[in-house]
């Protein structure tokens, strides 16, 4: 078995590539700046937020006391580092930090907790996650072991919404949904404990937070698992290490359990709403249409200025093809919040259903400057092949063929292929040239695509005996299948030279991909 620790010491001795962790005082391996942290953190803050519900508007006054815990925190903390901390609009209990301090708790998480010490808890183990740079050596690690390049565009979070985007929140997003090492979990208990007893707090609210994260572990279902435990671990090891460490620390502190009840009261008071709205998403998952409606006007009843509400309903006339009536709903979620890009995107989808384009181009660009998605670019590609700009359709349909698997995915490479595989064929099938043990010229061809192509002319440059450049253009007639290799002779002997040079000036689908 490797020892890693070993291996990392050793790339420190000989790489410039170390640096004293601003916590622990140790030497970590660390091939990504401070620089590059805190743009990245920038980068990647809001793309998060919006992947991941958007901001919880509905009770401002809860961001601003969350935040006023974070930075008591984060003022005790040896980093000085921009430190930002929302509250997302999401019933997954999760909490997370992104490199540079931007550190995001969810609506469901904060519903879970009994007192303003835990919430010190959660949020001081993310400032250590920020402040300890736990992303960055997780990148740094990847970079040496698998020869990662740090990028700031690379696959979505994995989140109700995230799973649309078409270029996701960046590698330090991504990281903020893995599960980190068991060293640095440990390491973000014990001194975000020191933190929580600097700032005024009673350590025992990380003993009791870790307590009621065992238990709920154990028989809460799949959506806890997928949250905040997936990155976070619970067990019973850390329990006994919190009550450990509490022990050494000094006696006292808040709980402030009276001060915490008051700050949540609103939104305890809208949880019933926000569970009705959860099983209406789901209700509507499983194609329960008119269920999914039921809950959605429930959910309004008891707080009607919620704008994911009617964007619920919105989603259930969509479906039902009432564009018009869907179209409302998402108005009056875009009255009450101008800035989700959910909004946007879905009343785009209605407007072009009912083809009215100019609008839908509006609504679905706004949606893009928000978060980037495979399905306003798949739409406004459409558009603009509409109208004949076939170069700004082929762009948005790229994003989308490039943005990973699916049938979005698919139906956008049938359109590439559709547009540019008659005018560049090369792009999509591979050629070469060279010669077969006679001497004679062999053109070979690849196709590259998931469709038969037929029609495929290859151009061919080569040097005869006599030292004279020559071209010539050799047919493959019939159908050539994805990922087939066809070799075709072409009577031209001798081949004394090894300068050939070939490239596939036509072709096309033997069936023409259809529009989806």
């Amino acid at each position: 078995m490797r020892n890693h620790g070993f291996y990392y010491l050793v790339l420190c001795t000989f790489l410039a590539g170390c640096s004293v962790n601003p916590v622990t005082g140790d030497r970590d391996l660390m091939l990504v700046s401070g620089e590059q942290e805190l743009a990245m953190g920038l980068q990647n803050y809001v793309p998060m937020q919006q992947s991941q519900g958007g901001t919880y508007d509905v009770d401002p006054a809860l961001t601003q006391y969350v935040e006023s815990v974070g930075q008591k925190l984060a003022a005790v903390s040896e980093v000085n580092l921009p430190y930002e901390f929302v509250v997302l609009n999401n019933s997954v209990p999760n909490a997370w930090a992104l490199p540079g301090g931007k550190i995001a708790i969810n609506r469901g998480l904060l519903t879970e907790l009994n007192s303003e010490a835990e919430l010190a808890a959660v949020l001081g183990h993310e400032v250590v996650h920020a402040a300890a740079r736990h992303s960055a050596q997780q990148m740094s690690r990847g970079m040496m072991t698998q020869g990662l390049v740090v990028a700031t565009t690379v696959a979505a979070s994995d989140s109700g919404y995230g799973d649309l985007a078409a270029m996701g929140a960046g590698l330090a997003g991504q990281l903020t949904l893995s599960k980190y090492g068991r060293d640095a979990e440990l390491e973000s208990d014990k001194y975000g404990m020191r933190y929580m007893s600097r700032a005024g707090y009673d350590p025992q609210g990380a003993v009791t937070l870790q307590e009621t994260f065992v238990r709920l572990s154990e028989s809460r279902d799949q959506d806890w698992l997928s949250g905040l435990f997936a990155s976070h671990p619970p067990s019973e090891e850390r329990v006994k290490e919190n009550r450990r460490r509490a022990r050494k620390l000094p006696a006292g502190g808040e709980l402030g359990t009276e001060r915490y009840a008051a700050a949540m009261k609103k939104t305890m008071a809208a949880k019933p709403a926000y569970d009705a709205y959860d099983k209406g998403r789901k209700a509507l998952g499983e194609e329960k249409n008119d269920e999914a409606l039921t809950l959605a006007n429930e959910a309004l009843t008891l707080v009607p200025e919620e704008a994911h509400f009617h964007a619920l309903r919105g989603d259930v006339r969509l479906i039902n093809k009432q564009y018009d009536m869907a179209i409302t709903n998402y108005n009056r979620a875009i009255n009450r919040d101008e800035d989700f890009f959910y909004y946007h995107l879905q009343r785009g989808i209605a407007k072009h259903e009912l083809d009215q384009s100019d609008a839908a181009v509006v609504d679905l660009e706004r949606s893009l400057e928000l978060m980037p998605t495979a399905p306003a670019h798949f739409i406004l590609g459409e558009i603009k092949e509409q109208r004949g700009q076939i170069d700004e359709a082929i762009g948005h349909y790229k994003i989308v063929a490039k943005s990973g698997s699916g049938d979005i995915a698919k139906s956008a490479y049938a359109a590439l292929l559709r547009l540019e595989l008659p005018t560049q064929p090369a792009s999509y099938i591979s050629s070469a040239c060279g010669s077969e043990a006679g001497g004679q010229i062999v053109v070979q061809v690849r196709n590259d695509t998931p469709v038969p192509v037929t029609g495929v002319q290859v151009q061919f440059q080569y040097v005869d005996s006599s030292g004279t450049q020559r071209q010539r253009v050799q047919s493959f007639s019939g159908e050539l299948v994805p990922g087939k290799i066809v070799s075709a002779g072409t009577g031209l002997t001798p081949y004394p030279s090894t300068r050939c040079e070939a490239a596939v000036i036509q072709a096309r689908p033997a069936e023409t991909p259809s529009r989806p």
